[in-house]
């Protein structure tokens, strides 16, 4: 079973009428999802699409969602998932980067991502509301492409703190072994319902909630936008029995006012990724609700699950568990050598599920990858009973409410600004998202009468709504090094 459609099939000839994807009262059965997927393949034979080439699909998790992913790969051809919040001119460059030939969108998202296709001369397929019968009219294709194990199935877009958004290639392999893995990690059959509330776009809600789910014949209870009340309704009226969330989703339902009310008694498991977990959260958790909550540690490059504190295995609060199986974890220096147990490095990870490297982009692959062995970019400590501890982040990457906003791509839409001079963007601490996105800037001479909410308004219309920042600040001046470089560490919030 070499590409991953085949997990959609599989469960779809053993599980015809069970429900894979629910949404309120909308209900579609495995059956129904393969079947869909299917046209999808016959809309991109009929498109002029061939096997290899990328597909763009910018949706929120929606019903229809599920089939276009699998029909894009059933067909041979590789999954451009794209975050349904970026902007025109975001939209354009991951296609162009890409080299996608064809782009789905969800409805709600149309504007900005018909924007960005016209920029790259591609057709765009609306997800709307006659979506289904325009399926209808392509001629299903019943057979999964072949596919080497090796090979793309699907680009998700990352960053550093330098460049732009470069694609991490992920193959088959890498994401079916990841899925099977967390099925045993968080012990998925097909009597279980996952609540999916993480967005299928982004690696977590992909591998740990939808590839898992449908790899078991479980089924997948979404929300489209995370709402702690609505979540909670959702707990109750499907007897969710897994839930995985970032943080943020677990301050928001210990939040919920009569939370007490609400028979959530089905719930065993809970995962949580994407930042760090505050102690006091896990231990008002484990107060709250009869059910285990796991932390663990992944990244876009790995798949993303290689650590987690396992339910039959040591589990310590605060650390991000130990090694899963299949992946090497090692704490090195700026060398690459593994450091003494107890003392911070780098972390580094090699095994099956690291990408197979970044899309078109040797020169970044070569700088993260040496021998084998990713290097994350994260300082830890392992102990000595191999538990892995996350220290602090090497790069001066920020993470709000579970999203990875990258300083310099906000920096650069800041120097757009025709009244700012000089910008820096960095994180501050925030009890609810992790943390929050802080610009320092310093306004040309004569531009006195510009505001700090002007400022903020222009970024918010030209980037996606989660990296904005929430405050600006307007300074005198800026600390810098000998070089003129701004040195982000003595700016004071």
């Amino acid at each position: 079973m070499s590409n991953l459609a085949n997990i959609l099939t599989r469960s779809a000839s053993t599980a015809q009428d069970k429900v894979a994807i629910k949404m309120d009262d909308i209900e579609l059965s495995y059956g129904v999802i393969d079947g869909l997927s299917q046209r999808v393949a016959g809309l991109l034979r009929a498109s002029g699409i061939l096997p290899g080439d990328r597909v763009a699909l910018v949706s929120p998790n929606i019903p229809a969602m599920p089939a276009v992913y699998y029909g894009i790969l059933r067909y041979g051809a590789i999954v451009v998932p794209l975050n349904p919040l970026l902007k025109g001119r975001e939209v354009e460059y991951h296609l162009d980067d890409s080299g996608a030939k064809l782009a789905f969108a969800f409805e709600g998202v149309l504007e900005q991502v018909r924007a960005g296709a016209a920029a790259s001369g591609i057709d765009v397929v609306s997800m709307d509301a006659s979506f289904a019968k325009l399926l209808g009219e392509y001629e299903p294709i019943a057979d999964v492409a072949p596919a080497d194990p090796s090979g793309t199935a699907v680009i998700l877009y990352t960053s550093g703190t330098t460049g732009r958004p470069k694609g991490a290639e992920l193959t088959h392999h890498n994401l079916l072994s990841n899925a099977e893995l967390s099925r045993r990690l968080f012990r998925i059959d097909a009597d279980d319902v996952l609540f999916g509330g993480l967005p299928f776009f982004h690696i977590f809600g992909q591998t740990c909630a939808l590839n898992a789910a449908v790899s078991a014949a479980a089924t997948l209870t979404i929300l489209p936008k995370f709402d702690p009340v609505k979540a909670m309704d959702i707990l109750q009226r499907d007897h969710v029995t897994i839930f995985l969330g970032v943080p943020t989703m677990y301050i928001g339902l210990l939040g919920v006012p009569d939370r007490d009310s609400y028979d959530v008694s089905a719930l065993r498991v809970a995962a949580s990724g994407g930042a760090a977990l505050p102690l006091e959260v896990l231990h008002e958790f484990g107060s709250a609700f009869d059910a285990t909550l796991l932390e663990g540690y992944g990244l876009s490059e790995t798949s993303p699950v290689v650590s987690f504190n396992q339910l039959d295995g040591i589990r310590k609060p605060g650390s991000i568990g130990t090694a899963v199986s299949g992946a090497e974890l090692r704490i090195v220096d700026d060398d690459g050598a593994p450091v003494p147990t107890g003392e911070v490095g780098e972390l580094a990870v090699a095994g099956e599920y690291v990408m197979k490297g970044y899309w078109r982009n040797p020169e970044a692959t070569e700088a993260a990858i040496s021998d084998g062995w990713f290097r994350t970019g994260d300082m830890a400590r392992m102990d000595a009973d191999n538990v892995f501890f996350i220290v602090d982040r090497k790069k001066d990457m920020i993470l709000r409410g579970g999203y990875n906003v990258y300083p310099r791509e906000v920096e650069e839409v800041l120097y757009e600004h025709e009244a700012v001079s000089e910008a820096a963007v960095l994180g501050q601490p925030d009890d609810t998202q992790g943390e929050e996105v802080v610009a320092v800037v310093v306004l040309k001479e004569g531009a006195a009468a510009v505001t700090e909410d002007q400022i903020r308004d222009f970024v918010a219309e030209r980037v996606a709504a989660y990296k904005y920042p929430r405050r600006v600040v307007i300074a005198d001046e800026l600390p810098k090094g000998p070089t003129g470089k701004i040195l982000k560490r003595d700016i004071k919030l």
